[in-house]
């Protein structure tokens, strides 16, 4: 099992987060691949980690290649 982590501090989500984060994870969960995947939040609520889980190196590369994900990266 591969996991690929997501750690951010939450901010104020507008429409264009929640259309970039629904078509990153649509993506990978449509990998064949993909396993499952978990959020954790902290206590305080200022940390927030999300785990995507793979069966194999092959489905994590073509997420860390998909055009919103790397947009997603540099923002």
């Amino acid at each position: 099992m591969i996991t690929a982590q997501f750690i951010f501090r939450p901010g104020s989500y507008d429409e264009d987060f929640h259309r970039l984060d629904g078509q990153i994870d649509d993506y990978a969960r449509s990998l064949p691949g993909f396993d499952h995947v978990e959020n954790w939040v902290s206590e305080d609520g200022t940390v927030v980690n999300a785990i995507y889980y793979f069966r194999d190196q092959e489905s994590l590369t073509l997420l860390a290649r998909f055009p919103q994900h790397r947009d997603a990266k540099e923002q």
